[in-house]
Parts: C-alpha cells; structure tokens; sequence
C-alpha cells in the first residue's frame, strides 16, 4: 500500500476561532496548529487565509479553511445534505449519548442514535453547516467477514445495475440473527 494514513482532511469554515471553540467545546478536539497566508503556497493565488488544526484522534487531523476574500461558503446543491459528511469514531454507547446529551443541551439537532448494524451513529451539523457523524463500532468478526466475502459481488451487480445488491439485507431486514449465528 501507498499511502501511510489521513495526513488530515480539510473543510472550510465561517470562522476559524468560533469553529476551534466549537470542536473542543462539543468533541473535545484540541487545537493543535494555525497557519496564516496572503498568498495560496500550492497555487500563488493573493488568497489571505488562517488554517486551524484540530487533533481528531488516533493521530487523525481534522483541518479548516477561513478564506474572507472569497464568495460566502455553501454545498454541493445537486448532493443530499446527508451524502457529504465526516464520520469520527467514539469509543462506546455511553460517549456517544454523552455527546448527544451536551449538543442538545444547547439546542443542537441530533439525529440518532441511527442503528446501522455494524455500527451506531448520531449526526449533527457544526457551525459551519458540514454535516458530522460521531460512530460506535459494533459489528462482530462474523458480521465483518460476512460482508467481506459479498464485496466484490454488490459492487459488480451495482455496477450492471444500478439497483441495491441484497447480498446484505440480513443487515436490516431482521433476519441479522440466523444468518450471524
């Protein structure tokens, strides 16, 4: 394999100091970097930008964009807003419930907990709009070599035609005890 890991994934943000707060104040990222241009370092475009680091964990960075200059910020119009979305993980149930409990508690929507089999999720959108998704693992080894052996087989039928594979359904149609059992 090429790559080593996520060096660190970036978004753009409304406010750098707000979005900092915000992360450390509702997922307990600390803020770990800033960097400040007037000039785009890859491109040389006359872009003045401050650049935010935040540390997502197990060595994971978590990046964001202030750029002023530019038109305000928005989304793919032509993607549903539940498409684009980071996924952190949390360590167990009681996290994310604690989570959930701290964003309600200052009028935050949360959506979940969401059952998703091998895993349970909440999503909430930060300040800046980006959808973000905190995810328990919860999948057994059975579950995870089960759908390791249909991989490839819903990915070529998806390919032909592009309709759902039900080479999983016990995922959710409540057949999940016969067939991991």
């Amino acid at each position: 394999m090429l790559t080593r890991g996520v060096h660190h994934v970036a978004y753009r943000c409304v406010n750098a100091k707000k979005t900092v707060d915000w992360y450390g104040r509702y997922l307990h990222m600390p803020f770990v970097l800033a960097i400040a241009e007037d000039q785009v370092p890859s491109t040389g475009a006359p872009d003045p930008y401050m650049h935010v680091f935040l540390d997502a964990g197990g060595g994971n960075v978590l990046a964001f964009f202030e750029i002023p200059s530019l038109a305000p910020m928005d989304r793919d119009r032509n993607t549903p807003a539940w498409v684009q979305h980071l996924a952190l993980k949390v360590a167990g149930m009681e996290e994310l419930l604690a989570v959930k409990a701290r964003l309600e508690a200052d009028g935050i929507e949360v959506v979940g907990p969401t059952n998703h089999t091998l895993f349970q999720s909440i999503y909430f959108f930060d300040p800046n709009g980006h959808r973000v998704e905190l995810a328990w693992d919860c999948g057994t080894p059975e579950m995870h070599r089960r759908l390791d052996q249909v991989k490839w087989q819903m990915l070529d039928e998806w390919d032909r035609t592009r309709r759902a594979p039900q080479h999983a359904a016990w995922m959710h149609n409540g057949s999940l005890a016969a067939q991991v059992s």
